[in-house]
């Protein structure tokens, strides 16, 4: 019987999937493996399920004993496996695209408002019994209507998040490296822009690019300095691609309003002295923490690998 191996356990219904017909190990120790034993588990199993945080290095994949035919990622993204390795030894990688577009977009929404609206510190304000009645000037936060937003990389989940600008009446500005047609920006109601100017001129940003190296560090100190003081800016993508230490820097100098994020430069640790600041609202990379994604993600990766391992072609290869 051919087996497959989980690196950390998913919900349940791909797991349960794949348990019909084959053996199936389930990392249930809630922690992240280490170097050496991805190594024993890609010696022992012919396809695994991965995670973001699992880096499948050269080292893995060249494995004398290695004996994986498909590694099917738990995420859109797959930085953290060596694909070029992995194409060259003929290793399937595959993820789960499409189905966390609308999760993340509404997350990213859920903390541009929040910090927007200094949601998080009102809700500790109260529950640390300050609160003693209605003030004019307490918890002023920034009207979404009319505003000018900006959405960095506009693939899936930046236009899905840009639809949502609809409904606050805001002038929406893209960029993506390749633009779209004149038609498919009028019917989205979006204008294109390039980085700088959307980075000057936006009052709400937000980025929604895969990390690369042409996206690492691509909103840098020099593109932050641009950015207005009373504009806010939003990462549900990868947290590389800020220069996490120089945000830092304009929160806690107050010279931009806020931000939001869901990914961080060195997850899970955060630049020292980012929990201490009131203006920005922190997530533990929940952007596709719904029952209903999460429950999806789990089937399209145990499908992936049957599909595979039935000498079939995988639906969402990447390599």
């Amino acid at each position: 019987m051919k087996k497959v191996a989980f690196t950390y356990r998913i919900p349940e219904k791909g797991i349960n999937f794949l348990k019909n017909k084959y053996e199936v190990w389930v990392n249930n120790e809630n922690r992240q493996l280490t170097k050496n034993e991805l190594i024993n588990i890609f010696e022992e199993n012919d396809a695994v399920v991965t995670l973001l945080s699992d880096k499948i290095d050269s080292d893995i994949l060249r494995s004398k004993k290695n004996r994986v035919k498909i590694i099917s990622n738990y995420a859109v993204g797959y930085n953290n496996i060596d694909v070029k390795t992995a194409k060259e030894l003929g290793i399937k990688v595959t993820n789960t695209p499409d189905v966390l577009t609308n999760a993340t977009a509404d997350l990213a929404w859920a903390l541009l408002m929040s910090i927007s609206r200094r949601i998080v510190e009102s809700d500790k304000f109260v529950r640390e019994g300050k609160f003693k009645g209605w003030e004019p000037e307490l918890f002023l936060g920034s009207n979404l209507v009319g505003k000018k937003l900006g959405v960095i990389g506009f693939g899936r989940i930046g236009r899905a998040f840009a639809k949502r600008a609809k409904g606050f009446d805001m002038e929406v500005f893209y960029y993506k490296r390749k633009r779209l047609d004149d038609d498919t920006e009028r019917s989205l109601e979006v204008l294109y822009s390039d980085i700088d100017y959307i980075m000057r001129e936006c009052d709400f940003i937000s980025l929604h690019m895969p990390l690369t190296e042409d996206t690492h560090h691509i909103i840098n100190k020099r593109r932050l300095d641009m950015m207005k003081k009373n504009s806010y800016i939003i990462n549900t993508a990868r947290g590389a691609i800020i220069d996490e230490k120089a945000l830092f820097e304009k929160l806690k100098n107050n010279e931009i309003s806020g931000a939001g994020l869901d990914v961080y430069e060195f997850e899970p640790n955060l630049t020292e002295g980012l929990k201490k600041l009131n203006n920005v609202v922190l997530a533990p990379h929940i952007g596709s923490a719904t029952v209903e994604t999460r429950n999806e993600m789990s089937l399209m990766v145990a499908k992936d690998i049957d599909l595979l391992l039935s000498d079939k072609k995988p639906i969402n290869e990447v390599v």
